[in-house]
């Protein structure tokens, strides 16, 4: 171990690796997205003071013949196994230079399925919004949200949009296209938090609160209200809008004061918008630290694991995104003492 307290160690077989508990788990797959998700997560770690694990994974591909003699033929193992095992200690070498406890793996088998049940010990699990196929690629891929939906703790998906402000270059003539166009951006100190009245959301306040608190950030409340759908059950009929924004001000505020009790040293403001949710948390990504919501909320079905809004902001987000699970958090408890709660029936 050197001076900083922190320690490397060379990539291990999976079979033999265990996280420790409460550690910060990022996918690599040696692409730009991965490199993102592996800055993220070493700033993070050394922002919570937690070892940090960098795994990858591989499966080997089996090819059917065709022919009267078919049979199946398989790549040779070794070869895949030695990109794998340069891809970790790539990403060991880059982190190198951050003060955390840092080791890596390379694991045999399906990317999201190995990542799911590292999820079972971890305090966060973070990984790119794509990458090379093998492995990030099909994160958000044909295995849509499969991550944030189904793991046991905290997911962060890094966008390759948000390379820049982690000090990364990217080659993807769309991003510097836009990048080009835009002109320099500035990134506030603010984690952003979106609400709209469900458990599920109280859930990611009280994760977001945490965050903010650790970034030294203000802690930016959201409610968006689209224009009336029959989707949106908790909003009364006949809609006078004025009305309906005087009422979730109210309950906005009440929702303040509660978080205040929790965290009395954290800046709190609440922003109150006209507009469609994804595309209100999507623009808010792009000049915000993190954006971070739940899992699903009013807007989806109960036996939904990722509901539109948060999926919709994952695929569109130009920041990185929280995504919270549900769980039991007795601080949820003394929320009515504090007024209206949002979307109350």
């Amino acid at each position: 171990m050197d001076q900083h307290g922190r320690h490397n160690e060379e990539p291990q077989d999976g079979q033999d690796q265990v996280v420790e508990p409460g550690g910060i788990v990022v996918g690599v797959d040696g692409s730009e997205h991965g490199r993102c998700a592996l800055v993220w997560a070493a700033r993070e770690a050394e922002r919570r003071q937690l070892p940090l694990h960098i795994v990858t994974a591989y499966s080997v591909p089996i090819f059917a013949a065709s022919g009267l003699d078919g049979g199946y033929a398989t790549v040779d193992d070794s070869v895949i196994r030695e990109g794998a095992d340069a891809i970790v200690r790539q990403a060991l070498d880059k982190v190198s230079g951050y003060a955390i406890d840092v080791d890596a793996s390379v694991e045999n088998g399906d990317a999201a399925g190995v990542l799911l049940d590292l999820s079972e010990e971890a305090a966060l699990l973070v990984f790119g919004s794509r990458g090379r196929g093998g492995f990030v690629g099909r994160l958000l891929g044909s295995v849509s949200s499969a991550l944030p939906a189904h793991a046991k703790c905290p997911t962060v998906t890094v966008p390759l949009y948000c390379a820049d402000r982690l000090g990364e270059n990217t080659e993807d003539k769309h991003i510097k296209a836009e990048h080009a166009k835009r002109g320099p951006r500035k990134v506030e100190n603010v984690v952003a938090v979106g609400v709209d009245g469900s458990e599920q959301a109280r859930v990611a306040v009280l994760e977001a609160a945490e965050e903010a608190q650790r970034m030294g950030a203000k802690l930016r409340v959201i409610c968006a209200v689209p224009q009336y759908s029959g989707s949106l059950a908790w909003v009364p009929a006949p809609l006078d809008r004025d009305a309906l924004f005087a009422d979730i001000t109210v309950q906005l505020d009440a929702g303040v004061a509660w978080l205040r009790s929790h965290f009395p040293s954290l800046a709190i403001e609440t922003d109150l918008r006209d507009g469609s949710p994804v595309d209100v948390l999507v623009e808010t990504s792009r000049s915000v630290e993190l954006v971070v919501l739940g899992t699903r909320g009013r807007g989806g079905f109960a036996g939904m694991l990722l509901g539109s809004t948060s999926d919709g902001v994952l695929h569109h987000a130009k920041g990185p995104v929280l995504v919270v699970p549900d769980r039991e958090d007795p601080r949820l408890a003394d929320r009515q003492k504090f007024g209206p709660m949002l979307g109350a029936v």
